[in-house]
C-alpha cells in the first residue's frame, strides 16, 4: 500500500469523513461527522507511527488549540522514537519500517475503519428509523388531505380516479361526503372562493337551493314530499337546519332519507352544543345542519348564513330560497324553478320604515358605515341569486356592527341583509319578497292559517294576487310560497293540492 503526502478515504457511512495524512513520517487519521452540509464536528486524531506501526495514539480534539495537541502528541511521538534508534540510521530504519508494516499497517487501518463504522452505524440508526418514519407519515398526511375517491356528477362513487391522489375536477365539482369538519369562518371563507372564468368546463344544470331553517318537525314535508316527487333531482337540493338533538323520522324512500354525520363548527370541542350534524340523501340531495339558534338574536343571521354557505359547496347551486317548517308551496315545481332560474333580480324585501319597528331600532353607533337613511327593513324569508348569497357569506364587517349593536329588540333577522343589499347591491334585487305572509292583525307575530281557513279560494287568491315586476315586464305570478301554516292545515291541503296546485 502505497501513501502520498496526502490521502484521502470518503467513508461509505452517511455523515462520516476519514482523513489520513502520512506526512511527516506519521500517519494522521482524522474522524469528522458532518452535522449538516456547511458544519462539521471533529471528534479527534488518530496518530500512528510508520516505524513501529503498532504503536498508535489518540487525539481528542475538542474545544481550542487543536494544532497545539496535534504539535504536541507528534514531538512526544518524535521523542520516544529517537529513544529507540539510532540517529545516524532513523532514515533507513524509517523506510524499512514502511516496507515491512505496509501490509500490517493495511490491517490496522481497515480493522479500525471496521471498528468505527459499526459504532457510526449503530448511532446512526435511531435517526434513520426517525427519518424513514417522518417520511411514512408524509405520505400519510398527503393520503388524508387528497383523497383520490371521487364522487361523480350521477352520484356514483368512482374508487381512486386520480391513482396518484391528486386534485381532480371532480373533487371540485362533484358532490361527494358532504360531512365536513370547517368551523363557522373556515366554511364561510371556503364558501366564499369564486371561480373567475365564467364557463363551466362541464355540464352544469342550475339547482334550486330550499333551506329550511326549522326549530324541529317539518309538519308539511308530506306536501313537500309531494312537490318534489318525481322531479329531476339535478334541479334541487334540500338543506335543513335544526336544533340540536333533533332527528327527522322519514321512510326510505323519502326525498329526506338521511344518513347521519357528525362534524364540529368550534376548533377542537365536540358535543351537541358544539357540533353540526349533516346528513346525506341520496344522491346528495338533502344536508341537515344542527346548530343552536335563540329567535330574535343574530344566531338567527348565523344559522341563514350557514345554510348558505352549505349549499355554495355545492357549484350547481343557483337560486337559494328560505323556508320555514310552516311554509308551502303553492305553484308545482316546474313552475317555480322555471320563474327562479330565470329571474334576473334576486327577491329580498328591503323598504324603509319610519316607525318605531324600523327605524326605530337603529343604532346611532353603526355610523358612519351604516346610516339611518340606508338603514332598511325587510321579511327574513329570502329568495336570493348565487352572486348575493356570496357577498353575503363573505361579509364580516357590516355584520359584526349588527352582532355588536343590533340588540336586543332589534330583530337582526329583519334588517341586516334587507340594510346590506341595499347599501351595495340593490340593482341586483327586486324588494319583493316570493313568501306570502299575513301580518294584518298588528301582532308581533304573522296571522297562522289552520284547517278551518285552508280551503281552496284561499289558495287561489294566495296564486291570483295583482301582478309584480319580474325582469323587464309583469307577471300575475307575485308569490311562489305562503306562511304561518298551522299543522292541522295539512289534510285539507292534500287533498286539492293536485287541482289547485298542481302536484
Amino acid at each position: 500500500m502505497h501513501y502520498d503526502n496526502f490521502l484521502i478515504f470518503n467513508s461509505i457511512l452517511v455523515g462520516w469523513d476519514f482523513w489520513v495524512d502520512a506526512d511527516g513520517g506519521f500517519l494522521k487519521l482524522d474522524l469528522k461527522k458532518s452535522e449538516n452540509k456547511k458544519k462539521k464536528q471533529s471528534l479527534g486524531c488518530l496518530m500512528v507511527d510508520f516505524g513501529n506501526p503498532e504503536r498508535l495514539d489518540f487525539v481528542e480534539e475538542k474545544g481550542k488549540g487543536k494544532e497545539e495537541k496535534r504539535r504536541a502528541k507528534v514531538e512526544e511521538m518524535a521523542r520516544n522514537r529517537e529513544k529507540e534508534d539510532l540517529e545516524s540510521r532513523f532514515n533507513s530504519q524509517v523506510s524499512r519500517s514502511v516496507a515491512d508494516s505496509s501490509p500490517s499497517l493495511f490491517k490496522l487501518i481497515s480493522t479500525l475503519i471496521i471498528f468505527v463504522g459499526v459504532v457510526v452505524g449503530l448511532v446512526s440508526s435511531s435517526h434513520i428509523n426517525r427519518y424513514f418514519t417522518f417520511q411514512s407519515d408524509q405520505f400519510n398526511f398527503k393520503n388524508i388531505y387528497f383523497d383520490s375517491e371521487q364522487i361523480s356528477p350521477d352520484g356514483k362513487t368512482v374508487v381512486n380516479r386520480e391513482g396518484d391522489g391528486s386534485l381532480s375536477m371532480w373533487s371540485l365539482i362533484g358532490q361527494r361526503n358532504l360531512s365536513h369538519r370547517m368551523t363557522d369562518d373556515e366554511l364561510f371563507w371556503r364558501a366564499s372562493l369564486v371561480p373567475q372564468k365564467e364557463e363551466f368546463p362541464f355540464k352544469r344544470v342550475p339547482r334550486v337551493a330550499f333551506l329550511f331553517l326549522t326549530r324541529g318537525p317539518l309538519p308539511m314535508l308530506p306536501l313537500w314530499e309531494r312537490f318534489f316527487s318525481g322531479q329531476d333531482v339535478e334541479k334541487y337540493s334540500i338543506y335543513v337546519h335544526a336544533l340540536p338533538g333533533y332527528e327527522l323520522k322519514v321512510s326510505s324512500s323519502s326525498v329526506f332519507t338521511v344518513a347521519r354525520f357528525q362534524v364540529r363548527t368550534k376548533r377542537g370541542t365536540c358535543g351537541a352544543a358544539a357540533s353540526n350534524n349533516v346528513a346525506l340523501m341520496n344522491k346528495y340531495s338533502f344536508v341537515q345542519i344542527s346548530q343552536h339558534v335563540e329567535w330574535g338574536s343574530v344566531s338567527l343571521v348565523d344559522a341563514e348564513k350557514r345554510l348558505l354557505a352549505n349549499a355554495l359547496l355545492d357549484f350547481s347551486n343557483e337560486r337559494f330560497v328560505l323556508l320555514s317548517e310552516s311554509c308551502i308551496p303553492i305553484y308545482s315545481f316546474p313552475t317555480v324553478y322555471k320563474y327562479l332560474v330565470e329571474s334576473a333580480h334576486s327577491f329580498v324585501e328591503s323598504y324603509d320604515d319610519p316607525t318605531r319597528y324600523g327605524r326605530g331600532r337603529y343604532s346611532r353607533w353603526m355610523k358612519p358605515d351604516i346610516t339611518l337613511s340606508e338603514w332598511r327593513k325587510g321579511s327574513q324569508w329570502f329568495e336570493m341569486h348565487r352572486t348575493l348569497a356570496i357577498k353575503i357569506v363573505a361579509d364580516t364587517k357590516y355584520y359584526m356592527l349588527f352582532r355588536k349593536y343590533c340588540k336586543p329588540s332589534c330583530y337582526p333577522d329583519e334588517h341586516y341583509i334587507p340594510t346590506y343589499l341595499r347599501k351595495f347591491h340593490g340593482a341586483l334585487n327586486s324588494n319583493r319578497t316570493v313568501t306570502y305572509v299575513d301580518w294584518s292583525e298588528m301582532a308581533p307575530h304573522p296571522a297562522s292559517f289552520t284547517a278551518a281557513n285552508t280551503t281552496e279560494g284561499f289558495i287561489q287568491s294566495l296564486r291570483n294576487n295583482g301582478t309584480c315586476s319580474y325582469n323587464s315586464g309583469k307577471t300575475p305570478i307575485c308569490y311562489l310560497f305562503a306562511r304561518k301554516f298551522d299543522p292541522s292545515a295539512l289534510e285539507p291541503l292534500l287533498t286539492f293540492a293536485p287541482q289547485v296546485m298542481g302536484f
